[in-house]
């Protein structure tokens, strides 16, 4: 039978022959992936260089394939030959299905489907690697709009799981199903989303990096500690600052642009210091300086700049700690005192009861008991970290600490009480630090008459396995304390993060609006909980997905946390999810009541 008149079929098999338009880093990352999963791939390409370049790549891939024993050379030979590449969107005439990933301009992709409408056969499929501009609209343009769709690979492409397939209102089903069944066939995680600019994954990445963008310009941290605090405090593979150098300042900007259009959420609205960056030509590692200083264009390795802090750098003296106090008796403040008992100080953990207090050096010990068993720690070493940790009932055992921290319930009256208690019980030039993850730092200062003497040193869950520490200075806070407090960080081995006292500090300020976002994903039916939770973990590199993380943290935690963000920022982009708010109103708190986002086994 005659190609030109073959029926139009929508099995992933008919799929043959792709041809991928624009070959830079992302093009022929996929032409890599579709050649080496057997299909025959027909690279296009203006420039006759970037077809020399894939074909280099595919060629030292390949290569180092066949040297980790994971290709034969016969099948490398196989790879190689199967990859064709051309000057000419005429060489796409054949092909079953056509990747766009040239450059994220409308114009330049509409001036590209109209030249290939009039090319290829009339069931050939059409795709965009779009990722912030509108499908549909394109689709409209196209002579065969249902027959148009989005297909968004993430970078690198061979290595990154995450494929987004996006309809439009005009896709036809059969359409969505063949290139679903390709990207499943291509050893990739398929998830089906609308036409909207940064589908799932980037529609809440970019929101976050954004932010992190405008966090950096206002001087609220330093780029080293926003960067640090959301790969310790999350667990992220990398912090927001590097990632936008990597991704590129100006396409951040461009993908953001269309999401602010799409949207009018002040969310999306490009952070100044990315329009300034770009037009200055500091675009990220590409360029070899965006927010870091590079060693060279397209290097991975940051050298020192003018920003770079001082690796001797210090902060004057601070006061002498040889005992703390740590006031709760909860899973916060267990471990709390277990990490200064680990590190050797001798830690005083006050209760309301002795019965409490006593409770919760028996929770210390069977966490140094697991440690133990898993030869973290000796036997002996577990005994002495022990026999430094005295419970009492009372804070007026603080009397002779050096250090204070409350690890109470997150309360800013209960705290207020818990700070006048411990202005009058503990010695002059104690520091008194509170754990607080949202609340004004300086309203538990002004409730003792020391205000200098208080600061904040926000410890993450839980405290023994986790590095990171917000150090919060008030306005108030003095010198020596700040000093006081990062020495005390490194003396228990967990990296300090500066920042100044407002709502969320770095972390929780970064984090809780990508979460509301990703409720409000779902409250608009765009997208289900396991295709966005599986699009972050697979295309952003997070270890959770923001539904299975917000189960973990609970729901009326992360619902407290997001009303003191919209009351301090007044963004009405930061207003709590609806569904948020009637699944902790049902008492669906997430795993601690067996339900939230989703149902779990009761123990």
């Amino acid at each position: 039978m005659d190609r030109q008149s073959t029926p139009p079929s929508q099995s992933s098999s008919a799929l043959q022959t792709i041809a991928v338009v624009g070959l830079g880093t992302m093009g022929t990352g996929i032409a890599e992936v579709l050649t080496r999963a057997g299909h025959e791939v027909i690279g296009i390409d203006i420039s006759d260089a970037a077809g020399r370049a894939a074909v280099a790549a595919l060629e030292a891939s390949t290569a180092r394939a066949v040297s980790r024993e994971r290709l034969t050379e016969q099948e490398r030979a196989d790879v190689l030959a199967r990859f064709r590449t051309f000057g000419d969107l005429q060489a796409a005439a054949h092909a079953d299905l056509v990747i766009e990933v040239v450059p994220e301009d409308y114009e330049l992709k509409r001036q590209v489907f109209a030249a290939l409408d009039a090319i290829v056969r009339p069931d050939t499929i059409l795709a965009t690697g779009t990722n912030a501009l509108s499908v549909t609209r394109l689709a409209a343009e196209s002579l065969r709009p249902e027959r148009v769709l989005g297909l968004h690979f993430f970078n690198p492409a061979p290595a990154m799981k995450l494929v987004e397939v996006a309809s439009s209102v005009l896709t036809a089903p059969p359409v969505v199903e063949a290139v679903t069944a390709l990207a499943r066939g291509l050893g990739k995680e398929p998830v089906s989303v609308g036409d909207r600019p940064g589908f799932v994954a980037d529609g809440l990445l970019f929101g976050y990096l954004n932010q992190a963008a405008a966090m950096y310009e206002s001087k609220y941290a330093s780029r080293e500690d926003i960067d640090a605090a959301m790969r310790l405090g999350c667990g992220l593979p990398m912090g927001p600052l590097a990632l936008l150098d990597l991704i590129g300042i100006d396409t951040a900007r461009t993908v953001l642009e269309a999401m602010y259009a799409a949207s009018g959420d002040r969310l999306h609205a490009p952070a100044p210091v990315l329009g300034h960056l770009t037009e200055a030509g500091l675009t990220g590692r590409k360029a070899g300086r965006g927010f870091y200083s590079y060693e060279a264009s397209g290097s991975a390795t940051v050298v020192r700049d003018a920003q770079t802090p001082l690796d001797d750098a210090r902060l004057g003296e601070g006061r002498p700690v040889s005992s703390v106090g740590v006031a709760g008796s909860g899973t916060m403040a267990s471990g709390i005192a277990q990490v200064f008992a680990q590190a050797g100080f001798d830690v005083v953990l006050a209760a309301r009861s002795q019965e409490k207090a006593d409770a919760a050096k028996a929770a210390i010990g069977k966490s140094l008991d697991r440690m133990v068993t898993r030869g973290r720690m000796t036997a002996e070493v577990r005994e002495g970290t022990l026999a430094r940790i005295t419970p009492a009932d009372s804070l007026e055992a603080f009397a002779e600490v050096d250090l204070a921290v409350e690890a109470v319930a997150e309360d800013l009256a209960v705290k207020q009480q818990l700070f006048a208690s411990l202005d009058k019980i503990c010695k002059p030039g104690a520091v008194l630090a509170t754990t607080t993850s949202s609340l004004p730092v300086i309203a538990c200062a002004r409730a003792t008459s020391r205000p200098q003497d208080v600061i904040g040193m926000h410890f993450f869950n839980p405290a023994p396995a986790m590095k990171l520490v917000e150090v919060v200075r008030t306005v108030l806070t003095a010198d020596d304390v700040h000093a006081t407090v990062r020495e005390v960080c490194a003396r228990i081995r967990k990296h300090a993060v500066d920042c100044g006292d407002r709502a969320g500090f770095i972390v929780n300020a970064l984090l809780f609006p990508y979460l509301n976002n990703a409720i409000k994903m779902v409250e608009e039916h765009y997208a289900t909980l396991d295709d966005i939770d599986a699009a972050m973990k697979l295309g952003g590199g997070y270890p959770m997905g923001p539904f299975e993380l917000l189960d973990v943290v609970g729901l009326d935690v992360s619902l407290a946390i997001e009303k003191v963000l919209h009351k301090e920022f007044r963004d009405p982009g930061l207003a709590p999810s609806p569904l948020l708010e009637h699944l902790v109103a049902a008492g669906c708190l997430g795993r601690k009541t067996g339900r939230g986002f989703r149902e779990y086994a009761r123990k």
